[in-house]
């Protein structure tokens, strides 16, 4: 059975365990390890223990890792340390310039006849933006691509969320034109800030984004209700279906919506999402 698409992805820090065994206990769809800018230098070394140990056995929900940036000192040991481990579900791979850098990631973490994990590339500059559909192309193992916004803004020297819209786009756009997932959206840094969260999510979704990144528990809800169908989309998906099956062909409703292809293959995508994260 395939599984639903993920909504919500938690960032925990690697060098705090009992936080990480408190995110697998909540309603995240994915708990995303952090071993980069969520752990201080002379504690990067004991994440990634904690997280080897933690990740050695099948977790209960998906777990990924972000590791250390790959020009850095700890990336090479994050992954030949974590890549083998079962618990793995996915490496986070921070500040992708290159799709050269994914083809030896994609090598370091093969050994024998293990298979590279699955690959989520971070875009967090202005050059990685303008190679994203090469880097979400660059090797099998490429899973999904996103955003690193906090760092895109430094590089762009832009402080007017508007001003991200034009990389989102292009973003989502690479992610379809590689046959990829919709990006997740970046996360939100005001954990207090949840009615903005909400608003930033609308927007994301009607960019094409779903789902999104959160750095703490309270997030989740409120990105699930954003990201999820409301009752009168599914309505409204459900009576183009219905008229669509009575009727081969492209036709208008009562209401004047002209039911085509495009149309219908949208009513079927709001369906599947809220069958597929149903209660």
């Amino acid at each position: 059975m395939t599984s639903p698409p993920p909504l919500t992805w938690l960032y925990v820090p690697g060098d705090r365990p009992d936080r990480v065994s408190r995110a697998l206990t909540t309603d995240a769809d994915v708990v995303i390890i952090d071993l980069e800018d969520a752990v201080a230098p002379d504690r990067k070394e004991y994440a990634r223990a904690a997280t080897a140990d933690r990740l050695t056995d099948a977790q209960p929900v998906p777990v990924h890792v972000r590791v250390n940036a790959l020009d850095g000192p700890w990336a090479a040991l994050d992954l030949k340390t974590l890549a083998p481990l079962r618990g793995l579900s996915g490496l986070r791979l921070p500040k992708i310039t290159d799709p050269r850098q994914l083809v030896a990631v994609a090598e370091t973490a093969t050994g024998g006849d293990r298979t590279p994990p699955p690959l989520h590339p971070l875009l967090e500059s202005a050059l990685g933006v303008e190679h994203v559909y090469a880097i979400a192309t660059a090797h099998p193992a490429v899973a999904g691509i996103s955003l690193g916004e906090a760092d895109l803004r430094a590089d762009l020297g832009v402080s007017d969320d508007t001003a991200l819209d034009w990389p989102r786009s292009r973003t989502v756009l690479a992610a379809r034109a590689a046959a990829l997932p919709p990006p997740a959206q970046s996360v939100h840094p005001d954990i207090r800030d949840l009615d903005t969260l909400a608003a930033t999510c609308a927007h994301g979704r009607a960019l094409g984004f779903l789902g999104r990144a959160a750095i703490h528990p309270r997030q989740l809800p409120v990105i699930e209700r954003a990201y999820l169908p409301t009752a009168r989309e599914i309505e409204e998906a459900t009576v183009i279906v219905e008229a669509a099956t009575a009727c081969a062909g492209a036709q208008a409703l009562t209401d004047g919506t002209f039911i085509d292809p495009a149309i219908l293959a949208l009513a079927h995508r709001t369906l599947s999402l809220a069958e597929a994260h149903r209660p």
